[in-house]
């Protein structure tokens, strides 16, 4: 594999539950869900979040259909 410093740089970021929740959060208001929806959303990344590894979740995003 060729390096890449972009990617590089990306890696050696640190992983944090709250960004992700920052960008679940943008992603529903730019889709125009209500603050309803987005606190039940935000909560159960809470949930996730301590049951789910983040192995766990990269496969699950790579084999969804999204």
């Amino acid at each position: 594999m060729k390096y890449d410093p972009e990617l590089a740089a990306l890696l050696t970021q640190p992983w944090s539950n709250n960004a992700c929740r920052g960008y679940v959060i943008y992603a529903m208001e730019n889709c125009g869900f209500s603050p309803s929806d987005i606190r039940r959303v935000v909560a159960e990344l809470y949930e996730v979040f301590d049951i789910r590894g983040l192995e766990e979740a990269q496969q699950h995003f790579e084999n969804s259909p999204y």
